[in-house]
């Protein structure tokens, strides 16, 4: 689910382990690659544009390819490139075997894995199983079929309430805002059943007790695997499953926080309820009351829609699955929004989910006690099933660290910002960002990039309305900002038409002026830039073997510093201190050898505010 705030006035109470005590301890040398890789994601719209369409493709993404060679990461996840009305950006798939041609070509995809593999980077791709698009084959014919057909018993259709059933079946809103429900119109025009969208109105959710349902998910598994993918990144993968009955629920159900904090105390009129999406032949807007979706967010226990147990039966199977596949090992990673960390936990329990993104992580303010307690929470409860901890800072639904770490960390993590909002300090984000990535960096486990924060790319924070595409934006009538803002194309030569991005001046989506000194060609080689730390550090990990290493905190952690010693086995009586300091003080150094730092120390060698260190020192 969403956000549960942690501040630096409401930091987790957790009791972290003592120094010196080994609190994670280090993998064997024989581990598979999955358990310590750096994988980067790439959101194909925005990476490169090969034809000039000012849409990126994957042509473009092959192109590119040694880049992410000389950046020195193990694998690339490409959000979804399948076929899609695109109403959400491609999350909205039409055909889970065949390439949009925006993007390109079945051929184009065969193309890109295959040079991937050349260059030594294992490919995972976006699965999308919560839902389809509205113009999927099985979603078309479940409205041509009529009520109480078997096509429609694939998607989740219930009568409305009210004595003309008018009224949606519960009241649960839409993650992108507005009601949960559409009601469709038959074909000899009389209003029909309802069909469950936790999304937007043309991602109808399946029904995941359909035994079809299962058996197409195997056979999509199959597919790409067949065709040289090494894994797959599993989109909203606590939802699949509902609870028996669709009770009502009167909790928050937001993935995207801004729109959560923004209902908190308010109703959501009725203008708020019109589905801007809806434009389809047998699909009718929704014009419910105002009381159908009451959103007072004190609800308590676990949301209906969310973290369901039945969910594990899935991937237990999907494991299964994969497996038969041998070695290399395919992966599942996945996208889960679940608390408490227990819970997320099962996710990765040996015969499930290999991976499972750390969002607690991500949402952590900069807050050395906070930091602290996430990583050692983390740590401990994934050990506890025997997985590894996967870290992440910034993806394609949040706001860029750069800009995020920017901002008053005493306030919820925004969901964007716009003009007229607050704006991150850029300085102090870009810092921040610097050294929250070299601590994830140095971190057991593994760990996912998203693309352009080798850079330090900052959230577009000024984009004019005009441009926005995210649905969140459009289905709240603008009260939420949504995701444009981290979504916007890469730049990879200053002064080039786009920054580089493609031949054309107009990207689907407008850069940034601040763009231009950022671009690939204004870092490569520069030294202290930040594509240069990422490579140093990412070459560090790797010759270190941060990634399979032992960890326990040092004694120079405290309120405002988190210090911990990676221990990776090496027989030189050495082991890596990593400092990060939150605090106004600069923290000394013990003797030792600086290997890499994320911004310039103090004269005398010790680590200023928002700096992370790895010192080599003695082991003990």
């Amino acid at each position: 689910m969403g956000r549960v705030s942690q501040t630096t006035t409401d930091a987790p109470t957790v009791t972290v382990t003592e120094p010196g005590v080994t609190v994670h301890p280090a993998e064997g040398p024989d581990a598979p690659w999955w358990r310590d890789a750096v994988i980067y994601q790439v959101y194909p719209r925005s990476w490169a544009d090969s034809d000039g369409d000012g849409v990126g493709d994957l042509p473009g993404i092959t192109g590119r390819l040694p880049y992410l060679r000389d950046l020195g990461v193990d694998a690339l996840w490409i959000s979804p490139f399948y076929v899609s009305p695109m109403h959400d950006a491609g999350y909205d798939v039409a055909d889970y075997r065949d390439i949009d041609p925006v993007f390109g070509t079945l051929e184009d995809a065969d193309a890109l894995v295959a040079t991937a593999h050349d260059l030594g980077i294992k490919v995972l791709v976006d699965l999308v199983p919560n839902h389809t698009s509205s113009e999927h084959a099985w979603f078309r014919a479940a409205l041509a079929a009529g009520p109480g057909s078997p096509e429609r018993d694939r998607y989740i259709f219930r009568e409305g309430r009210g004595p003309d059933g008018s009224q949606p079946p519960n009241n649960w809103p839409s993650v992108f805002g507005g009601v949960g429900w559409t009601r469709v119109t038959e074909a000899d025009g009389t209003p029909g059943p309802w069909y469950l969208h936790i999304f937007d109105t043309t991602q109808p959710d399946l029904n995941w007790e359909h035994p079809e349902v299962r058996e197409e998910f195997r056979s999509v598994l199959r597919f790409w695997c067949d065709r040289g993918v090494d894994g797959f990144r599993v989109d909203v993968a606590h939802g699949l499953v509902k609870a028996a009955g669709l009770p009502d629920w009167s909790g928050p159900v937001g993935l995207y926080d801004e729109f959560a904090e923004k209902e908190q105390d308010e109703r959501v009129g009725e203008d708020a309820l019109e589905d801007l999406a809806v434009a389809q032949p047998g699909l009718s807007d929704p014009d419910p009351d105002e009381d159908a979706l009451p959103l007072d967010h004190h609800g308590t226990g676990r949301a209906p829609m969310w973290d369901q147990d039945g969910v594990h039966e899935v991937y237990r199977d999907w494991r299964a699955v994969l497996d038969a596949y041998g070695a290399p090992d395919r992966i599942l990673c996945a996208e889960a929004w679940v608390k408490p960390e227990e819970r997320l936990a099962r996710y990765v329990r040996p015969d499930e989910m290999h991976q499972a993104f750390n969002f607690d992580f991500l949402e952590t303010p900069w807050d050395a006690v906070a930091l602290r307690a996430v990583i050692e929470t983390s740590l401990r409860t994934n050990d506890g099933v025997g997985a590894p901890t996967t870290w992440v800072l910034s993806n394609h639904d949040v706001v860029r660290h750069a800009s995020r770490l920017g901002l008053d960390q005493s306030l919820p993590r925004p969901n964007g910002i716009r003009e007229g909002d607050p704006q991150p300090d850029a300085e102090v984000g870009l810092r921040r960002a610097r050294a929250a990535t070299a601590l994830m960096l140095a971190l057991p486990g593994g760990a996912y990039l998203y693309q352009g924060e080798e850079l330090g790319l900052p959230e577009h924070t000024t984009m004019p309305h005009e441009f926005r595409q995210d649905p969140t934006f459009h289905r709240t009538h603008g009260k939420v900002t949504g995701r444009d803002g981290c979504r916007v194309p890469m730049p990879w030569v200053k002064g080039a038409p786009s920054q580089g991005f493609g031949p054309g001046d107009s990207p689907w989506l407008p850069q940034p002026d601040a763009y231009a000194d950022l671009a690939v060609d204004q870092q490569e080689g520069v030294a202290g830039s930040t594509l240069e730390l990422y490579r140093t550090l990412l070459a560090t990990r790797r010759a270190l073997g941060l990634g399979r290493a032992a960890l326990a905190w040092d004694a120079l952690a405290s309120d405002t510093v988190v210090a911990f010693r990676s221990n990776p086995g090496s027989d030189d009586g050495t082991a890596l201190l990593v400092v990060t300091n939150t605090g106004a003080d600069p923290v000394a150094l013990p003797e030792g050898e600086v290997v890499v730092a994320s911004g310039p120390l103090t004269a005398d060698g010790a680590v200023p505010t928002d700096t992370t260190a790895w010192v080599r020192v003695a082991a003990g």
